[in-house]
């Protein structure tokens, strides 16, 4: 079962995350309550090591704020979040970094459609730590992807049985309050999705 910890902004959470076994820690490069800029962003990637995804996340910027973002964060991924067009996953192929497509369920959920490498199919309202019909997913998106969407330490294995999915993304369900991560909540989050599998 793979793993994505995303929105993290302090250090001691990437420790936490990183000796949890996570498989992919997502920074926030765009609005959100969970930002950093890529001068941050760079600073908390080079404390992941290689074996571990650093993945820049975008929703709506363009491709050329995205490759100056990423070329300035050096994340090792792109994850562009949200109804982007086809020719935005073409015109950042030329970065070589891998491409995550994330989306709501209702949209085309066939990963590579777009020609990115993973595909992330998130809840209805994105970004809303609501959990939701999980399953209603599990015979539609097809190929490498995540679920993701009010995914917790306490339901991950309840949504990965309904959902079936390669691996699995969390923000909001890590967190205290929000925007605000808690180690123990990580931790316990890779483990209980890792026995999940």
């Amino acid at each position: 079962m793979f793993v994505k910890i995303c929105g993290l902004r302090e250090p001691e959470h990437i420790e936490a995350a990183v000796e949890a076994g996570a498989d992919a820690i997502g920074f926030m490069l765009t609005a959100s309550p969970r930002r950093v800029d890529p001068e941050r962003a760079a600073e908390l990637a080079a404390l992941v090591p290689g074996h571990v995804l650093t993945v820049g996340v975008f929703h709506g910027e363009s491709p050329d704020e995205v490759r100056q973002a990423a070329r300035a964060s050096g994340v090792r991924a792109i994850q562009l979040h949200g109804r982007h067009p086809h020719q935005d996953f073409i015109d950042l192929k030329d970065l070589g970094l891998p491409l995550l497509r994330a989306v709501p369920f209702d949209a085309d959920l066939r990963c590579g459609a777009f020609g990115e490498d993973l595909l992330l199919v998130d809840a209805p309202r994105a970004g809303s730590g609501e959990p939701w019909d999980w399953a209603a997913v599990r015979d539609r998106a097809t190929g490498t992807w995540l679920l993701a969407g009010g995914l917790t330490p306490t339901n991950v294995a309840e949504a990965v049985a309904a959902a079936r999915p390669w691996g699995v993304d969390v923000s909001s369900g890590v967190e205290v309050s929000r925007g605000v991560k808690d180690s123990a909540l990580i931790r316990a989050f890779v483990a209980a999705a890792r026995g999940a599998a």
